[in-house]
């Protein structure tokens, strides 16, 4: 297979796929509010986050069954907490600074520190009012903890226990604990004295939470991509997701879960059961690119929690990740978070995982911008692949030399009904030259999981976040020289210069390709395809993808095209390769035939015999 076609195999897998995946997201968009519907229909009731307020967004998933009115509960404890006034409380470190309310004892706020917003805005993973965090409870009378308000009753710098009591000697606690330099918010709930008060014909209580993730990303589209919800069960490492690149999704669960994510591209909020999460339900939607709100996605859980309420004083631990998506920071708290990060399969998921973010991570040691990280990336990965590379060109390069030998065959066999001849002749032709017809595929299909790899990579990698490089302000985003006002469908609003010269540079790949085969070994409209219509629609799609991604594809472009133009000036000559396989094609030595050339022989004889038996009718 000549070069042309080899680079083809390449080029057409990647941009199908990715036109596919482009046009399948922007069909999904049309069918947003059929969807909003069934899905509200298909979940519980409408809730609201304050009491007497207007439903804010976070009704809209119905996984909560609070109402606006105010309870009338039976127990004189219960009806002081849920009259009294809102107070705040705050944990913090170098990392995170969170705010949690004592109504419901939910985290109200939550402050990623060191980050900020693509405005430059500080970056709240949590906001006010935008997050609906409660626990509904059977005490005779089914009450929800985010009505009713907690007292406090200890703090320190890192550590905060509200109470809410039931009677004189029955309450729960929840104790919330922040330790220096981490992102994990430790949340364990104590209930003393509640086995005269829970009903014991229900042996577990309801835990939901309700978040609207906020927008941080400057592209809507490639944000949205790389955001959603993911879980663990609790009997495995496996991690899935739900929800990414659907407007819409939800699922019940019977077995049990260790944690539940909810993801945006470069920040999650986690939340971890060490005693797991029974059965439950996960919902997410995301918002339309206009949300005025400027929130992203709106992600639910409703999960069973189970209950000793046949003991006087026991414990429920449960953790809550508010930070980064960062893949070594997620891999330290051994919980399997790291796998949320989309890096794809098992194959290309171990290419990224074990060899190029351990590469990436080396590098930043010794250089600070990130663009020359990426250009000796690129370098690397070229030199490691150099022996496909080489082989690549080679195997094109016997091909293009035996052409006068394949024009022979071709005038010995011009007619049609010797078609199969002919074949057998140019099989025979390659086996005596010793030329493997698939040695230029396979090379590139030998590199398709590394380019597969990068393409994981660097829209999910935040340490390209916000990171300028040139005239791009931040790698992790696409770039753009220049905004129409108006979009273009499949295009975009915007024109992303790293992507016109990815395209222009794929275009110069495809044209010194195509230059060097015969116009005789040119398939009708395959020069079109590949020096003009592939270059085009990578264009469209990397434009709204991360420049990081787009100056990946440059670089390794302009790479190639210098690799293959010093092959052929100073290491190949192909009148010499040219008198070497013409030795070894006129050699009167016997040739074992592979599998396939038998086959072809014997395919031949059939072919032969069936016509000496046409004739013999006649």
């Amino acid at each position: 297979m000549n070069d042309k076609r080899s680079s083809i195999v390449g080029f057409a897998l990647i941009g199908i796929i990715l036109l596919i995946f482009t046009w399948y997201n922007s069909k999904q968009a049309e069918k947003r509010q059929a969807q909003e519907m069934l899905v509200r229909d298909s979940l519980a009731t409408a809730a609201a986050l304050e009491q007497g307020e207007e439903a804010t967004a976070a009704d809209s998933l119905d996984i909560t069954d609070l109402t606006a009115e105010e309870e009338d509960y039976q127990d004189q404890y219960l009806n002081l907490a849920s009259q009294a006034e809102t107070e705040y409380y705050t944990l913090e470190n170098d990392q995170v600074s969170i705010r949690i309310s004592s109504k419901g004892a939910q985290p109200y706020e939550v402050l990623i520190k060191d980050y900020y917003t693509f405005d430059s805005s500080d970056l709240f993973l949590v906001r006010p009012d935008k997050s609906l965090f409660d626990l509904e409870l059977n005490t005779n009378q089914w009450l929800n903890t985010s009505d009713l308000h907690f007292r406090r009753v200890e703090s320190t710098d890192s550590t905060l226990t509200l109470r809410l009591q039931f009677e004189e000697n029955a309450w729960m606690d929840a104790v919330y604990s922040l330790a220096s330099d981490s992102y994990m918010l430790g949340y364990n709930l104590h209930f003393v004295g509640m086995d005269q008060v829970l009903d014991r014909r229900t042996g577990q209580m309801t835990l939901k939470w309700v978040l609207d993730v906020p927008r941080l990303e400057k592209g809507y589209q490639n944000e949205r991509n790389y955001s959603g919800v993911a879980y663990k069960y609790l009997a495995n490492n496996e991690v899935k997701t739900l929800g990414k690149r659907r407007d819409m999704a939800d699922e019940n669960f019977n077995s049990t879960l260790r944690w539940f994510c909810f993801q945006q591209q470069f920040f999650s909020a986690i939340l971890v059961s060490e005693n797991g999460f029974p059965a439950g339900k996960l919902v997410n939607r995301f918002y339309p690119e206009n949300n005025p709100e400027l929130n992203l996605m709106q992600s639910g859980a409703e999960m069973a929690v189970a209950l000793d309420n046949r003991s006087a004083d026991f414990t429920i631990p449960f953790s809550f990740y508010f930070g980064p998506n960062h893949f070594y920071t997620l891999k330290s708290y051994g919980e399997s978070f790291e796998k949320v990060i989309p890096l794809g399969g098992k194959v290309i998921g171990t290419i990224s995982r074990f060899v190029i973010i351990p590469t990436f991570n080396w590098l930043r040691q010794f250089i600070s911008s990130y663009g020359l990280i990426i250009l000796i990336l690129t370098i690397m990965i070229k030199l490691v692949i150099s022996p496909l590379t080489w082989k690549s060109y080679m195997s094109s390069a016997k091909m293009r030399v035996l052409k006068p030998e394949i024009d022979k065959i071709n005038e010995k066999y011009p007619r049609q009904e010797d078609a199969m001849k002919k074949q057998q002749a140019t099989m025979d032709l390659y086996k005596r030259a010793g030329v493997n017809m698939w040695g230029g595929c396979l090379p590139i299909l030998l590199q398709f999981p590394i380019l597969w790899a990068m393409f994981r990579f660097f829209p999910a990698s935040i340490e390209l976040r916000q990171q300028s490089f040139l005239w791009c302000h931040d790698l992790s985003a696409y770039d753009s020289i220049l905004d129409l006002g108006f979009k273009i469908p499949l295009y975009g609003d915007h024109v992303s210069l790293f992507a016109l010269l990815m395209g222009v540079s794929m275009w110069g790949y495809s044209k010194m390709t195509m230059t060097q085969q015969p116009s005789t070994q040119t398939m009708p409209g395959m020069e079109f395809m590949q020096v003009w219509l592939m270059p085009i629609m990578m264009v469209f799609i990397c434009n709204n993808l991360s420049a990081g991604l787009s100056y990946y594809y440059l670089l390794s472009n302009i790479i190639t095209i210098g690799q293959n133009w010093a092959i052929r000036k100073w290491f190949v000559d192909e009148d010499k390769i040219y008198e070497n396989l013409k030795k070894k094609a006129n050699s009167k030595e016997p040739v074992k035939k592979s599998k396939f050339q038998q086959r072809l022989d014997a395919a031949y004889k059939a072919q032969q015999e069936q016509m000496r038996q046409q004739n013999k009718n006649r």
